[in-house]
């Protein structure tokens, strides 16, 4: 079942779970506190309150953002009574990098015809420096 604060392209009754996800973690990524939230993630599990130091925000935005990327989830958290210590769960960015991979190919054009413009630019030639005079008596 999607967030609904989570917008989704389709609202249909029968839309594609697979699709639904893909939208979750779409949105997920397309703010830069979450992203950042991602970053610090990677390799360590942090305390929300350590998550939120860096932001100029409150503790409690930090919170909502979390729980964004908890319910992509990109991120797990585990409470004991009022600590919550998070974690990167990359899984679910293999479908989205797969997604965007399927247009590398219209980037992949672009750069051979970079490629063959450049080949196709003679180069201009260096000047020679100019030999400096030599002094009288100075030796070679």
């Amino acid at each position: 079942m999607a967030d609904s604060r989570v917008p989704l392209l389709h609202a249909a009754p029968d839309a594609d779970p697979e699709e639904e996800r893909l939208d979750r973690v779409f949105f997920a990524l397309a703010d830069p506190v979450r992203r950042a939230i991602l970053e610090r993630l990677d390799g360590s599990d942090l305390l929300v309150s350590e998550l939120a130091a860096p932001f100029d925000i409150s503790l409690q935005a930090v919170s909502r953002h979390i729980q964004v990327l908890v319910r992509a989830g990109l991120v797990r958290q585990e409470r004991t009574g009022r600590i919550s210590r998070c974690s990167l769960e990359a899984g679910p960015i293999l479908p989205a990098a797969v997604w965007l991979n399927r247009y590398t190919k219209y980037w992949q054009q672009q750069f051979d015809f970079l490629v063959d413009v450049v080949k196709g630019l003679k180069p201009k030639r260096q000047p020679k420096p100019a030999a400096k005079p030599r002094r009288k008596g100075a030796k070679p």
